[in-house]
């Protein structure tokens, strides 16, 4: 027997849910438009049209927004999505902190929170973590019910069941966390990996906007990355494609939370910066750093970071610059093997952006084909911090898209 799932066969409902789609789709990209140019896109009849129209506004997730009177003849009644259709609930668990969004469904942020969880434990994290949730799910006004939760993990995660698996820089293993957020709220959700979700939201709401080969880069106290084509998230044989952090660029360096020596997020990350930064000061060499931290150096922040390199202070200057040529030099390695038509920059280091994209440029010019290089623009991500809760947004946003009718709330 095939390990693949068996081929689902063209039933009517089939082609109605692919037809539900498309009409959310060309909405998604067209809209304000009428229900005779929708026929017209899809190459759909008028009749089908209609009738695909009426249930996606039974749904909520379709309104009606005016009248076309440009055209000769009868006005026409254009069409978009809807954003009051319902709200999406969006977290991020960082090594360090929570981020928590409530958006509506036009992918606009109405409520958020972030916090710090440094030093807290696991049960702590997720007993917050449920509580925010249950706060960011209680809307205000007319937002509509709520359409989906997603959450954002540093690490492995198995689709199947929502487990994490493995998160190196938080030292969890397997945590079903879709059945613990699955207890506190009834619609459905999806948990992922933090950068594949930052990749999906930097497509539909960010920077790479109308790409079709995308790669995502997320610094944050560790390395990770994503890669979308067409839309679609490359996962790999297992899921778990893109822990670009976790390839070994110096076979003898610094040991990585995965247990292997000279992963580029040792050389690449938060966790990095820090530790060459207290390692010169240790050393004897002078920095900004000390007196704008009063000596303490473990409230060492990102931002410290780029206040000291605008001033000048040579430590973190060259700090920055090592990590920039180390970023630059897995970049063009990655470039060579997949040939993006874009590279996505984000995560808290890219804050730092000033001070190390001179030095992957430098880092392109040398290693990446040249072929490579002439097709790719390395850019920052639009949401910067926020990339991965946008992301979760697009998650569910993307789900419904896919399959509207089975992504409806179901009322009373």
């Amino acid at each position: 027997m095939s390990r693949h799932s068996p081929i689902r066969t063209g039933d009517q409902a089939l082609v109605r849910e692919i037809n539900l789609s498309l009409i959310m789709n060309y909405l998604r990209e067209h809209a304000p438009v009428s229900r005779a140019a929708l026929a017209e896109m899809t190459g759909l009849n008028k009749t089908t049209v209609s009738s695909l129209v009426r249930e996606l506004i039974d749904y909520h997730f379709v309104h009606e927004v005016g009248l076309d009177t440009a055209g000769v003849g009868r006005p026409a009644v254009l069409l978009e999505l809807n954003p009051a259709a319902g709200h999406i609930v969006s977290v991020d668990i960082g090594v360090d902190y929570i981020s928590v969004i409530r958006a509506n469904f036009a992918a606009e942020v109405v409520w958020r929170h972030r916090e710090s969880i440094r030093h807290s434990s696991r049960d702590a994290i997720i007993t917050r973590l449920l509580n925010l949730i249950c706060e960011a799910a209680r809307p205000e006004g007319n937002e509509g019910p709520l359409l989906g939760v997603a959450v954002g993990v540093p690490g492995l995660v198995d689709e199947s069941n929502g487990t994490l698996l493995f998160a190196p820089n938080l030292g969890w293993r397997d945590v079903p966390m879709r059945a613990i957020v699955q207890e506190v709220c009834t619609a459905p959700v999806f948990v992922d990996n933090e950068a594949n979700m930052a990749a999906l939201g930097e497509y539909y709401f960010g920077s790479a906007q109308g790409c079709d080969d995308v790669l995502y880069i997320s610094v944050e106290v560790g390395l990770g990355g994503a890669i979308v084509r067409n839309g679609v998230l490359f996962k790999g044989r297992t899921g778990f494609a893109g822990e670009f952090g976790h390839m070994t660029l110096k076979p003898d360096g610094e040991l990585c939370n995965c247990g292997n020596r000279g992963c580029w997020e040792t050389l690449v990350s938060q966790s990095a910066v820090f530790r060459s930064i207290r390692r010169a000061i240790e050393s004897g060499r002078s920095s900004i750093l000390t007196e704008m931290l009063n000596g303490d150096l473990d409230r060492l922040t990102i931002p410290h970071v780029v206040e000291a390199a605008r001033q000048g202070d040579p430590v973190t200057l060259d700090v920055l610059n090592q990590v920039g040529h180390y970023l630059g030099i897995g970049i063009a390695s990655l470039v060579n093997a997949l040939n993006p038509e874009l590279v996505v920059f984000g995560g808290m280091l890219s804050l730092a952006a000033d001070f190390l994209l001179p030095a992957v440029e430098e880092e392109m010019k040398h290693r990446a084909l040249k072929w490579n290089a002439e097709a790719v623009r390395v850019v920052l991500a639009r949401h910067g911090s926020d990339a991965c809760v946008m992301g979760g947004v697009a998650t569910v946003w993307q789900a419904i898209l896919s399959q509207p009718a089975n992504m409806a709330p179901r009322m009373g």
